[in-house]
């Protein structure tokens, strides 16, 4: 416990104030790559469109995961006896596991990890505005929400993929942390 104006602080609310603290880091950070070339109203939909990005991503990687831990239990309910690799690979792809979890579906070309891989391509703000077009084709709910101004951003060449590597550093434990502690 750490006492902080005369407060007794626990363990999750002082996870919560470091995880908070590191978001606003992350979000500093982001503002100062853009800050040179975008006007400040608008840099602001930028950082945080990405990370909503990654956020929705990393959910559906969480889900994902855990599918494919219980689909190998055989003490659990979604247990697929004998299956192999492809089988699973296949039953991970089914929409329904995804949306009674709550969870956006996030077709492959849009999941985090893809956009990664090609964040120092010349074309990076076009595939992430054609991987947001697709969230939004997939998950009605997101229809006409998420703003897709990142091939028409005016970053010099390289901005936008320095601020996926920035955004990188921020694994699932952290974005879904709330959930844990709430």
């Amino acid at each position: 416990m750490l006492l902080l104006n005369n407060h007794r602080l626990g363990t999750n609310t002082l996870k919560r104030i470091y995880m908070l603290q590191d978001i606003k880091k992350t979000l500093w950070s982001a503002a100062d790559k853009l800050r040179a070339n975008v006007d400040a109203a608008e840099y602001k939909h930028i950082a945080l469109g990405l990370i909503f990005l990654k956020f929705i991503s990393d959910s559906f990687a969480g889900r994902q995961k855990e599918l494919s831990r219980r689909f190998a239990d055989a003490n659990d309910e979604f247990y697929i006896a004998d299956a192999d690799e492809q089988t699973i690979l296949e039953e991970l792809e089914d929409r329904d596991y995804y949306k009674s979890a709550n969870v956006f579906w996030v077709p492959e070309t849009a999941r985090w990890e893809a956009l990664r891989a090609n964040a120092k391509q010349a074309d990076i703000g076009k595939r992430i505005d054609d991987a947001l077009d697709v969230i939004e084709k997939e998950n009605p709910t997101l229809k006409g929400i998420l703003d897709k101004r990142y091939a028409r951003a005016p970053l010099p060449d390289g901005k936008l993929g320095e601020l996926v590597d920035l955004i990188l550093r921020y694994p699932h434990k952290i974005f879904n942390e709330n959930k844990k502690m709430s």
